[in-house]
């Protein structure tokens, strides 16, 4: 184990490996913040809005997530341009669990900001359409897909069941999602979770220090202990896809000088390639649908900043 970053995030999230820049992204979601490191030196920026998934778009560009939309995001200019509304007219929500699907689609949960019962909702972005797939969720997250394309996994952590979702030929649902596993009756919850090249999924669990591995058909395989117990999203990276990357987060934890930071591990396991968004034209209708995000360590009066409202 290697702490990748020392920052103590209060909720860490949204791991992703970017495949052509070989270059790992984080968010802190409660901090509003973005991560990357490059080489040894780690980036941020800060947004004005929670943020909490990417998917990428390009070299250049992620697809994120935010409390209320979805941006492209171009990573060296820090633009921002609109792509879709997600729960714009829902103040007291915001994005939680994400991640892209085989098809160029995009899922992407939500959740109330008090993680209220049942406020949230599980979409898919596709073909510069945002649907709605699931409805009645408490704390989306476990966005992840099997290697054939044919199924989707997802969770409601408050419920604790990772359920399996059958896919058609263009990646919606097919017929009814069914309990995968079923950890509702332990003292920790399902987190993110992320499937390997070989069909193994991967979920981090809140409260329990540790990601698990299951094969294909849902039996425990082993799982990675942590040194601290908020573990919340695991994403396959490296030249190599074997490294294991981990957030994790600092809410609800006192006196842990772990709690909160980012960590990877070898692993004899080979993740898949995080798979591309495919996005349409801009969605932008005011000022407030394009702006630009600098870098914390860009010096003042270099950009002019914006941030969605």
């Amino acid at each position: 184990m290697t702490v990748l970053s020392h920052r103590a995030c209060t909720l860490g999230e949204g791991a992703l490996w970017h495949p052509l820049r070989g270059q790992f992204f984080w968010f802190d979601i409660l901090g509003k913040r973005l991560f990357t490191t490059i080489g040894e030196t780690e980036r941020s920026w800060h947004f004005d809005e929670h943020v909490s998934a990417a998917g990428w778009i390009d070299h250049d560009h992620l697809l994120i997530a935010s409390a209320t939309a979805l941006w492209q995001f171009h990573i060296d200019t820090g633009r921002c341009e609109k792509r879709a509304d997600l729960e714009s007219d829902k103040p007291l929500n915001r994005s939680n669990d994400g991640r892209a699907d085989p098809f160029g689609g995009f899922w992407i949960g939500t959740m109330g900001i008090k993680a209220e019962p049942n406020a949230g909702a599980i979409y898919r972005y596709y073909n510069g359409q945002i649907r709605q797939l699931y409805a009645d969720i408490t704390i989306s997250n476990a966005i992840c897909f099997a290697p054939d394309g044919q199924q989707a996994y997802f969770t409601d952590t408050a419920k604790g069941r990772i359920l399996r979702q059958a896919l058609d030929l263009d990646g919606w649902p097919k017929g009814d999602p069914v309990v995968f596993i079923d950890l509702s009756d332990q003292d920790f919850g399902p987190d993110g979770a992320v499937v390997d090249a070989q069909g193994n999924f991967w979920n981090a669990q809140w409260g329990a220090g540790r990601v698990a591995c299951y094969s294909p058909d849902g039996t425990f395989r082993e799982a990675i202990q942590l040194p601290t117990t908020q573990v919340t999203c695991p994403a396959f990276g490296g030249d190599d896809l074997t490294t294991l990357f981990v957030t994790t987060a600092a809410e609800g934890v006192s006196n842990d000088p772990m709690a909160g930071k980012t960590y990877k591990f070898p692993t004899q396991f080979t993740g898949q390639r995080e798979h591309q968004v495919h996005v349409t034209a801009p969605h932008i209708s005011s000022d407030r649908d394009s702006f630009i995000v600098p870098p914390e360590d860009a010096k003042q009066g270099d950009t002019t900043q914006g941030s969605p409202k």
